[in-house]
C-alpha cells in the first residue's frame, strides 16, 4: 500500500485560515478596546441580570441534580451517535452486526434502568 507523502505546502491553507482567525480575533478585541466607551460608573459596573434587582448572593450553590440529569443526557445522547454509523453500514455488518447491536442495546438499557432504581432523575 502506498503512503502519501505530505509537503509542507500542502499545510499552507490551514495555516492561513488559522492566522486569518487568530487575527480577527485579535484584532476584534484590540479595535473594540480602542473605539469603546470609556466612562466606568458604579451603575455600569454593577451586575445585571435582566433588569431586575439583584436579590440575595448571586454564588448560591445549584442542587446536584441539575448536573447529574445534565450529565446523564450527555451520556446516552452520545450513545445514541453510535447508532447511526451502525445503521448507515448494517447491511454490509450482516448477523453479526446485528446481534453487536442488541448487546450494545442492552448493556444502554441496563445502564439506564441502574440510573431509574437509583432514582437520579428525580428532582426531589
Amino acid at each position: 500500500m502506498e503512503q502519501a507523502n505530505s509537503m509542507p505546502i500542502d499545510y499552507l491553507p490551514i495555516f492561513l485560515q488559522l492566522l486569518v482567525a487568530v487575527g480577527f480575533g485579535v484584532s476584534t478585541i484590540i479595535i473594540t478596546h480602542l473605539i469603546g466607551p470609556k466612562v466606568r460608573t458604579e451603575n455600569k459596573l454593577g451586575a445585571f441580570e435582566s433588569g431586575i434587582e439583584v436579590i440575595g448572593n448571586a454564588w448560591q450553590p445549584f442542587s446536584i441534580k441539575y448536573f447529574l440529569v445534565a450529565i446523564l443526557f450527555v451520556i446516552f445522547d452520545v450513545e445514541v451517535i453510535f447508532m447511526y454509523p451502525w445503521a448507515v453500514n448494517f447491511r454490509d455488518m450482516g448477523f453479526q452486526g446485528l446481534i453487536e447491536m442488541f448487546i450494545f442495546m442492552g448493556l444502554l438499557l441496563l445502564g439506564f434502568i441502574y440510573v431509574i432504581k437509583k432514582k437520579a432523575l428525580n428532582w426531589d
